[in-house]
């Protein structure tokens, strides 16, 4: 030691070796650190996502165990023998069947439950919690239908499913569990790099028990008792024997600590200590450089010390950009040969693929991979940016909505829907013509543009030449599909303060247009109206079936020869208490929508039969009609609902015609026309309604079982001054004669298109200018006027009646 401080002091050569070695070490253990602390940096901000991942997989696998539980019991609750031995109540079979199936998907528990929920037949030994836990899975089925859980029986962690037993109505349930045991563990631990550890506790004041763990026993028990609760959100460092553990809560019991039905957590862990830890590879690459660095420096002096150390910083400052989430500078030193160019190359390959990765997440966060157009989050934002750039201009925003989408995933499948939507937004993007003009999907067959400067005017014309651009079908994969859309228009600050009330005003009219089935429609303050009162429409309308609020009315049908009283259309009107008598466009396509025109048609059909009953025993021998919807049409019990209400009200079959929309038809075809075909074996007139402006072919018109054709009166009302539509209907009566149907012409307004109808043979005749529908009381006096009047096309008096 002594020769070499004489060394030093006498010779500057080895001192400046002794100084640039001394220099190239600071430097190394400079890089080092830097990298340390990146390397800690991004690892902190990495793991919480990881716990994500974990916590996604972990519940995944909860959901397949439920799964397999839920399809277990499923196949037990549809077992022939099983439901014979529930409807004959053999206690024996039943356990047989229970322990069986439990033994097949290794399930331990199985009981049956009454249709009350309460316990018939069991093969669990676990009593305690038992009661708790069927209580709890009950509420959930009750709104569910099946249901899932995770809870105590006995102190042991279980996940438990009940599946009702229909044949074909709810007869009972089964209740299925097995224990969340080690294997849980293990296919968390195949399936990640995050250990799992499940704690229990029977009651809230109760310490915290380790039910499984990927971990030591010590370490788990260390886990269970650090501080964990009330962090459930977010990831909770935990120091476990000696080892900095990042640790996630999940709840997988209901969240009441309060309660004494036990609770269950899994605590999902990874290490922090490894995630920070520098790899094996990277410290023997750091190692070799600085051993490299010295003999340089040795034989190099300043020359080498200057071309090592700078490199040395350069990576140094390229680890701390990397940390700090700078993926866009590139690494320097990438064309040296040497272990520093090696290391320089390692660097940027990672920065690169950092890079990659980056710009991946976030084309996933802004875009729609199916259409390659931007996403929800994309369009929001770039509105916001246009009306932050463009303070004083105009915005508009035009949502579409594809028509019968559904049809077509529900009739081709889903693989030809995706095609349809990239199709979609292939036209819609040549639609639009200046360059800042966005195109985005917001989901499903929901598309919207954005035009940074433009008003309701110009909006308009772009919303035509997305309806002119649908003109054209679309033709893929061999099938030939028209397409339609509904289209809403809002502008800022026309009609909108500020971004959401611009998207929802944009999306009120887009369902504003659906409703009135028109292709473009611009936002109004009139649209809000009706929107705002759905939100308790439906309950609403349930009240007034209760509170008795709706009302029949009949609008007569006359025979076009002799002008004689045929029959009468039935139409429901609802007198609001507060609102008056609300036209059926505000509550109809609602009740479509939500399947409450089920109820309202059976409201129908009943007041009719009985009103039929009442204008019979006046001496009239009428047929009433009822319309029937699409919701009505996919009843299979239909029929047989009909027939029972005409029986109590002692009214023949041949007394009512049932009305249809060729779309009503069209939905589902073949399930419609077996409806149909029934309804007509029964006895049944059957009508098809507003033809003409539907989607049915003459191929399903022939194979339909219907009595007449009604001719809509969007044809009907111009026939007088339009040719083509005069042609039109000429050439359905002529059509429906053929087929031997009878026609109805609906929407008669004057004495002029009465003859003209009558010149054209056809049979009925429906319209205001014989009478608007009136209250179904009404219709006897009204018959005696009309039979008083001179002729068949003389006008009728003002009547106070309706």
């Amino acid at each position: 030691m002594k020769a070499l401080r004489n060394l030093l002091q006498r010779s500057m050569g080895a001192r400046l070796v002794a100084l640039f070695l001394g220099l190239l070490f600071a430097v190394q253990v400079a890089s080092f650190s830097a990298l340390r602390a990146s390397l800690s940096e991004h690892a902190h901000r990495a793991l919480p996502a990881r716990l994500d991942v974990g916590d996604r997989v972990f519940q995944s696998l909860l959901d397949q165990r439920a799964q397999k539980l839920i399809d277990g019991a499923r196949l037990l609750a549809a077992d022939y023998g099983f439901r014979e031995a529930l409807g004959s109540n053999d206690a024996d079979t039943i356990v047989s069947a229970l322990e069986n199936h439990g033994n097949r998907i290794g399930a331990t528990e199985s009981a049956l439950l009454s249709t009350d929920f309460r316990l018939r037949s069991s093969t669990t030994q676990h009593q305690v919690g038992l009661e708790r836990l069927i209580a709890h899975l009950s509420d959930k089925a009750m709104t569910g239908g099946s249901a899932s859980t995770i809870a105590l029986l006995s102190g042991v962690p279980f996940q438990a499913v009940l599946v009702p037993i229909k044949a074909p109505v709810t007869v009972g349930w089964v209740m299925m569990a097995f224990p969340l045991d080690a294997r849980l563990a293990g296919d968390m631990g195949s399936l990640s790099d995050l250990n799992v550890t499940l704690v229990f506790r029977p009651r809230a004041d109760a310490a915290w028990k380790v039910g499984l763990s990927g971990l030591p026993a010590s370490e788990a028990r260390s886990l269970a008792d650090g501080p964990w609760e009330g962090r459930l959100a977010r990831m909770t460092p935990i120091d476990v024997g000696g080892e900095e553990l990042g640790v996630r809560a999940k709840w997988l019991s209901a969240k009441d600590t309060s309660a004494d039905d036990g609770a269950v957590v899994a605590l999902l862990a990874l290490s922090i200590d490894d995630a920070v830890r520098l790899p094996g590879d990277l410290q023997v690459a750091l190692l070799g450089i600085t051993l490299l660095g010295f003999i340089g420096f040795g034989f190099g002096s300043i020359f080498t010390a200057r071309r090592v150390t700078q490199p040395l910083r350069s990576l140094s400052e390229s680890a701390a950009r990397l940390g700090a989430g700078d993926f866009e500078t590139a690494v320097e030193g990438l064309n040296r040969q040497d272990e520093i160019g090696q290391l320089a190359r390692s660097f940027e390959r990672m920065r690169v693929d950092i890079a990659g990765k980056q710009e991946q997440v976030r084309r996933l966060a802004y875009w729609d991979p199916l259409t390659q157009l931007p996403n929800r989050l994309q369009f929001r934002e770039s509105v916001q940016a246009a009306m932050s750039a463009h303070p004083d201009s105009t915005i508009a925003v035009i949502m579409l909505d594809l028509d019968r989408f559904r049809s077509v995933n529900d009739v081709l499948g889903y693989h030809f829907g995706d095609l349809l939507l990239a199709a979609v937004a292939e036209r819609l993007k040549r639609s639009t013509v200046r360059p800042d003009d966005l195109v985005a999907r917001l989901g499903a067959d929901k598309f919207a543009l954005l035009l940074t400067s433009g008003d309701s005017a110009l909006g308009l014309a772009v919303a035509q030449r997305v309806e002119a651009s649908f003109d054209a079908p679309l033709v893929l994969e061999g099938h030939t599909i028209d397409m339609r859309a509904s289209i809403g228009i809002a502008c800022w600050p026309q009609h909108a303060a500020d971004l959401d009330m611009l998207l929802n005003r944009a999306e009120l009219a887009m369902y504003g247009a659906k409703r009135r089935a028109q292709g473009a429609v611009v936002y109004e303050p009139a649209i809000d109206a009706p929107a705002s009162w759905t939100l308790s429409l439906l309950s609403e309308l349930r009240q007034a079936v209760e509170r008795h609020e709706l009302r029949l009315y009949l609008q007569p049908k006359l025979e076009l020869k002799s002008g004689r009283l045929i029959g009468a259309e039935s139409l429901l009107r609802w007198q609001h208490p507060e609102r008056g008598l609300v036209p059926p466009i505000q509550f109809i396509p609602f009740a479509e929508q939500t399947g409450f025109i089920r109820e309202l048609t059976l409201w129908v059909f009943e007041a009719t039969a009985r009103e039929w009953r009442l204008l019979h025993d006046q001496g009239l021998d009428l047929v009433l009609s009822v319309n029937l919807s699409t919701r009505d049409l996919l009843d299979v019990k239909l029929p047989q609902k009909l027939a029972t209400i005409l029986q109590r009200h002692r009214v023949p079959e041949r007394a009512i015609c049932l009305e249809i929309t060729e779309s009503a038809i069209m939905d589902e075809p073949q399930r419609a026309l077996a409806i149909l075909e029934r309804l007509s074996q029964a006895g049944f007139a059957l009508s098809i309604d507003d033809f003409g402006t539907g989607y049915s072919s003459l191929a399903y018109l022939k194979r339909l079982p219907v009595n007449e054709l009604k001719i809509d009166q969007s044809f009907v009302r111009s026939m007088e001054t339009d040719r083509s539509d005069a042609m039109i209907v000429r050439s359905t009566i002529d059509l429906a004669h053929n087929l031997g149907l009878s026609v109805v012409a609906e929407g008669i307004e004057s004495a002029a298109v009465w003859d003209l109808l009558r010149d054209l043979n056809c049979d009925h005749a429906q319209g205001y200018h014989m009478s608007r529908p009136m209250p179904a009381a009404e219709l006897g006096a009204w018959s005696e006027l009309w039979a008083a009047r001179p002729h068949a096309t003389a006008p009728l008096p003002a009547l106070h009646l309706h």
